[in-house]
């Protein structure tokens, strides 16, 4: 059979199998190799609730998924081109995101009968699941492994951990991936600690490599050649990377030292292990007992003087409420980054969902209104985190930037950007030794922002706490200065509006029918709107970055539309938002909540739905 090289314009892979078998490893390597190549992308992760489920079970299954394509990608794709299944519980959970044109690759040597039936299967697993039309290619990877390495000298356990960089390699092969990126990496990794495993993996990949080019079940390859992109240095980032980096650079700008003092969560932690991996750029992180410590650490040290920044996720968002109130109450500057995950209480602890924006906006005692921002793709998760360390500073408030599990753990290319493109952040401190009293919440006529002076600067003695003062910061129980006091701090809160950007409608600037996103719904938002189009539909698009307070002109953008369809991954508090800040306006809604990202295919159907 000859064989031919297919160039496409994308493809969408996914990788599944135990939590042990290495494929969100396999799945990186595979989205950074093609970053390098020069492809645009976009992952996501899929990891199990459950801490080391059963092995061979279904609960247990880990994937990942890259969309890898010649320009721009927007989002992990609907269904996959091929899907790799290293054991039954892998093929099972995944089938149903198959293309009717898709290849299964199958780790053969995993389908035995004990497998098999943990999985659910009674007969041919590929006839129950109705997948049998399907490009079904069967090879004995393990087999394949050991044999690559029986003269590495490495014990079996050690062997069988490198069968997913045999998978890695034939899943190369198939679709034209040079594999330097895999050999520099591997000596990358290795070089300190494990040189001996450096030539086992080159060998082992290369293996797989060579034998994906001479079976006879794969008579055709792809390649996916990039388009020219904007001249600039490109490295492919996860959304919790280019928080803690945003922060970085905020600090920076602003010339604060930054702090971080938080409690491990899911899906928020790598965000305080990238901070502490930091300590040359001056960043001090501390792991601390729990939610409430870390939020409360993070406060003194904006009293000190620092960029104050805590991270976490639902749960923990939940247990910080009170101590916001006291970051409120002070009028200190916090960043607290929640990368929201399902819930309620524990609920699915590694996967996405939009559900916690009814949290962020009112989760707390009293009238106590703060700055909630959202980031919408892994690589804005950096401009989104400066902003909000940006307006934190100048205004001094607490500021909730959301993100959500798909954004924190996928990935995207990201150019490097020059720090002289970013502005300067000017913290609001008052000079030391001026003679003039220090009425501490004495504000800015244009922002209502109170001065700054850290605790220890000579002569700017102050009171703070969660008790009510007036502007000299003496404590007063007064019922008038009570309500003056809780009319500007919402008001601060509002004028934020004045630094923020308009909204911008993608699409005719009025019409039928207006879509409107927040968050990491936009790339999904993004295509849909495109197909619609290429299908001879009138569609218009925003999407709000700023929750509270909402851009200035989203009245005015809202008024030009007959129908405004609010599309997020909850049961619709985006749109009840919407509906008490702007209650003019009547909002459709389409909402999703099965820890999964929206597939673009659900936005169009809920386009064509309402006619």
């Amino acid at each position: 059979m000859e064989h031919k090289v297919i160039e496409t314009p994308d493809v969408v892979i996914r990788f599944a199998g135990d939590s042990g078998d290495g494929m969100q490893l396999t799945g990186t390597l595979f989205a950074n190799l093609s970053a390098v190549y020069g492809n645009g992308l976009s992952t996501f992760p899929d990891y199990p609730s459950e801490i080391r489920a059963p092995k061979g079970t279904v609960a247990g299954v880990s994937g990942f998924q890259v969309h890898i394509g010649r320009g721009k990608v927007n989002t992990p794709g609907d269904y996959c081109d091929l899907l790799v299944a290293m054991n039954p519980a892998a093929l099972r959970a995944n089938a149903k995101w198959l293309k009717r044109t898709a290849t299964v690759l199958v780790n053969a040597d995993a389908f035995d009968d004990a497998l098999l039936a943990k999985a659910g299967f009674t007969g041919d697993p590929f006839e129950e699941l109705h997948i049998e039309d399907r490009n079904i290619i069967m090879v004995p990877i393990t087999h394949l492994t050991e044999e690559s390495l029986k003269d590495s000298g490495l014990d079996m356990n050690a062997v069988h951990k490198c069968k997913n960089m045999f998978t890695l390699g034939m899943a190369c092969y198939l679709y034209s991936r040079p594999l330097d990126y895999i050999y520099t990496y591997l000596e990358s990794r290795f070089a300190k600690k494990h040189p001996e495993m450096i030539e086992p993996n080159r060998k082992v990949v290369t293996d797989g490599y060579n034998y994906a080019a001479a079976i006879q079940a794969v008579p055709n390859t792809y390649t996916i050649e990039p388009e020219v992109q904007e001249k600039g240095l490109y490295r492919n980032i996860t959304g919790n990377q280019a928080v803690a980096w945003g922060l970085i650079a905020a600090a920076e700008k602003a010339g604060l030292p930054l702090f971080c003092g938080s409690y491990p969560i899911t899906p928020a932690t790598s965000i305080l292990e990238e901070l502490a991996i930091h300590k040359n750029l001056g960043v001090k992180t501390m792991q601390t007992e729990d939610e409430i410590a870390g939020i409360c650490s993070a406060i003194g040290a904006s009293f000190a003087g620092s960029l104050a920044v805590t991270t976490t996720s639902g749960p923990g968002l939940s247990l910080k409420s009170e101590a916001l109130g006291l970051a409120v109450m002070t009028e200190l500057p916090l960043v607290l980054v929640d990368v929201q995950r399902g819930g309620p209480c524990t609920g699915l602890p590694t996967k996405t969902e939009q559900a916690d924006l009814s949290e962020a906006l009112y989760g707390r005692n009293g009238e106590c209104p703060l700055v909630v921002m959202a980031a919408h793709s892994p690589a804005h998760c950096f401009d989104a985190a400066f902003t909000a360390a940006k307006v934190a500073v100048e205004h001094m408030t607490p500021v909730i930037l959301l993100s959500e599990g798909y954004l924190g753990n996928g990935s995207e290319p990201w150019k490097i950007p020059s720090m002289d493109a970013y502005p300067p952040i000017r913290p609001r401190f008052v000079s030391a030794g001026d003679g003039v009293k220090f009425r501490p919440f004495e504000r800015d006529p244009e922002t209502l922002a109170r001065r700054w002076a850290p605790v220890g600067t000579p002569g700017k003695e102050h009171r703070v706490g969660g008790l009510e003062k007036n502007h000299d910061g003496v404590l007063s129980n007064q019922p008038e200065n009570h309500e003056l006091m809780v009319r500007e701090r919402e008001e601060k809160v509002a004028r934020v509006a004045a630094d923020i950007p308009d909204l911008v409608v993608d699409g005719p600037q009025e019409g039928d029918l207006l879509l409107v996103g927040w968050g990491g719904t936009y790339g999904h938002l993004l295509t849909a709107v495109d197909q619609l189009r290429a299908a001879g539909r009138t569609v218009s698009r925003v999407h709000f970055d700023f929750i509270n307070p909402l851009p200035k002109n989203t009245a005015e953008v809202f008024a030009r539309f007959r129908r405004i369809l609010v599309c997020e991954l909850n049961r619709g508090q985006f749109a009840a938002w919407l509906r008490t800040q702007l209650p003019q306006f009547q909002y459709l809604q389409c909402n999703k909540v099965q820890g999964q990202t929206f597939l673009v295919q659900d936005i169009v159907e809920a386009v064509e739905n309402i006619g």
